[in-house]
């Protein structure tokens, strides 16, 4: 715009009235309410610790009066030192109630739903605790005063409280826990597409990115048939957004709110802030939880983005607010994030900034802040890029794959990209695979599980193997599913788009065509290849042999023709 002024030269009033004209214009897409799930308490809790501290904090919570049955698990001693004096009417009060001892317990489950399992000393079976002691097969809800706590969890299920006696987190439970009776509901965080899931594929193991970064333990591998499945318990997941941005195919879709929605959101946002007369925006992705009145004192330059979780954004948004306008990000860590999550950022931070490095930006461009008021309001330190047009993150059709190609492309163009493979952190998802042409038969098997279109197959006429590096995300599911070892991945990044966007053929040879009816149907290599693994199988036993040069069809009714000259035949099939 010709008229733009720079928002350095604009007095504070001048500044903050631009940020408002953009907020004004650009609203966060709240009412997109998923489905949700349901929590049903009638408030039976197990208190789990020493027989002095449980009986004292079951005292206080009968006292509050709403609560169902109260149990006791003790496994732990009494501390010598523990303050003696109301002991004796503590116990006086809490005599009737269910009470059982035993080290070892285990524990799963979530609120209105906790299995107990404790082991006695004497070897037997474990027994249900619940149903030991008020004839339920769970309690709803469970308070751990024990040390260590039986769940070591950054983020406990719902219901379940470990606390010390004595500290606020102990006063707050005292308190919420009589509130935990009745029908609660909390959104269904995400979805998963397991076609596009590169966790496994036809028996063989690939990415499990997401079962690494789960501060819940929300996110499991499951078994079923011979595949394995992600599944992300939704009454057990926080929605803390890790899996979705450890995910390199997009097969968890976070949904508070959708990815492209985010994406739409921010590009608009600074869309709205160039319009209004705004130069030089810093995004800061921050959690909401975080983003109180403190946000209103921001400096007029930083647009907010309010996360559910801060791990809902990871490498995709940060590139993205970059293409589209911003002229540096801001990664708001506070105090209180889980470490998985502190490290996740870490980790996808190290990953973006060595793209930007080949792209041919500065890395700096994207930094991780703490809750200092001079880190979120610094000027920013660089020019924005010439923002995207309109090819933003709003295809809502687009996989998340092609939506961070299409940022990587634009970047590369405002950029100087390096003409060569540049090394990237371990377990980035960017990188080339080589193939020994002289082991691969062409048999298709990495294609059969290649979760992205990466990898492509010919035809029956034109057997070939092809490649496209922009859409590999290093899943590792091609070179286990290579019968013939002839696959090795290559870590590293293309920066230059040509390179990176170009399909090349791996491997191509000429078909091979059935000896009957001329039909090509495989390659030679793997003919041969086959032939010679069932050269001492015994259905192909002399002239037999001739049936692995059939087609499928051919090679049934050689089989039927044979029986038919020789019924004894039909004895060995």
């Amino acid at each position: 715009m010709a008229n733009r002024i720079p928002a350095a030269t604009l007095d504070p009033s001048g500044a903050q009235a631009v940020k408002d004209a953009a907020y004004a214009q650009v609203s966060w897409p709240i009412n997109l309410a998923p489905s949700s799930v349901s929590y049903h308490s009638h408030g039976d809790v197990l208190i789990v610790g020493n027989e002095l501290e449980a009986r004292r904090a079951a005292q206080r919570l009968r006292l509050a009066g709403t609560l169902g049955t109260i149990s006791l698990l003790i496994n732990t001693p009494t501390p010598p030192d523990a303050q003696l004096d109301d002991a004796a009417e503590i116990y006086r009060a809490t005599a009737q109630l269910p009470c059982h001892q035993a080290r070892h317990a285990r524990v799963s489950g979530y609120l209105g739903a906790f299995q107990v399992e404790i082991d006695p000393d004497d070897g037997t079976p474990g027994i249900n605790l619940a149903r030991a002691c008020i004839q339920r097969d769970c309690f709803d809800l469970l308070l751990d005063l024990g040390s260590p706590a039986l769940l070591d969890l950054q983020l406990p299920p719902p219901g379940y409280h470990a606390v010390s006696t004595g500290s606020e987190a102990y006063e707050e439970a005292i308190k919420v826990l009589p509130e935990s009776i009745g029908e609660f509901e909390k959104p269904r965080y995400f979805q998963i597409n397991h076609d596009i899931c590169a966790h496994a594929g036809r028996g063989q193991s690939g990415c499990t990115r997401c079962l690494e970064v789960c501060p819940a333990d929300a996110v499991k591998s499951v078994k079923r048939r011979i595949e394995s499945w992600i599944e992300i318990d939704p009454h057990l997941c926080h929605g803390a957004g890790s899996c979705t941005s450890a995910c390199p195919t997009g097969a968890i879709q976070y949904l508070l709110p959708q990815p492209q929605r985010q994406l739409d959101f921010v590009a608009r946002l600074l869309g709205a802030y160039r319009q209004a007369g705004g130069v030089t925006p810093v995004v800061r992705f921050c959690d909401r939880a975080w983003l109180d009145q403190e946000s209103m004192l921001a400096a007029p330059h930083v647009l907010d983005v309010p996360l559910e979780e801060l791990g809902a954004a990871g490498m995709e948004h940060w590139l993205a607010a970059i293409a589209d306008g911003a002229a540096e990000v801001r990664i708001q860590r506070h105090a209180g994030l889980p470490a998985t999550l502190s490290a996740l950022i870490d980790e996808q931070l190290g990953q973006t900034r060595a793209l930007l490095v080949a792209l041919g930006h500065d890395p700096r461009r994207i930094v991780v802040i703490g809750e200092s008021d001079t880190e979120r309001d610094a000027p920013a330190r660089f020019n924005c890029l010439t923002a995207r047009g309109d090819a933003r993150g709003n295809d809502f059709s687009a996989r998340k794959r092609d939506r961070l190609n299409a940022v990587i492309d634009h970047l590369a163009d405002q950029g100087r990209p390096s003409e060569r493979r540049e090394p990237v952190p371990s377990g980035a998802p960017f990188g080339g695979i080589e193939v020994n042409e002289a082991a691969c038969t062409l048999c298709m098997a990495c294609v059969a599980v290649c979760p992205t279109p990466a990898l492509a197959g010919g035809d029956d006429h034109s057997p070939r193997l092809s490649f496209r590096e922009a859409d590999c995300v290093q899943c590792g599911l091609c070179d286990n599913a290579c019968p013939e070892d002839a696959i090795t991945l290559i870590s590293g990044f293309l920066a230059d788009p040509e390179q990176r966007n170009a399909t090349r053929v791996c491997k191509e040879e000429d078909a091979f065509a059935c000896i009957t009816c001329g039909k090509p149907f495989a390659t030679a290599s793997t003919v041969a290849s086959i032939k010679a693994k069932l050269a001492d199988h015994p259905y192909f036993a002399g002239e037999a042999m001739r049936r692995l040069e059939m087609c499928e069809d051919c090679r049934v009714k050689d089989v039927w023709r044979d029986m038919a000259r020789n019924p004894d035949a039909q004895l060995k099939v």
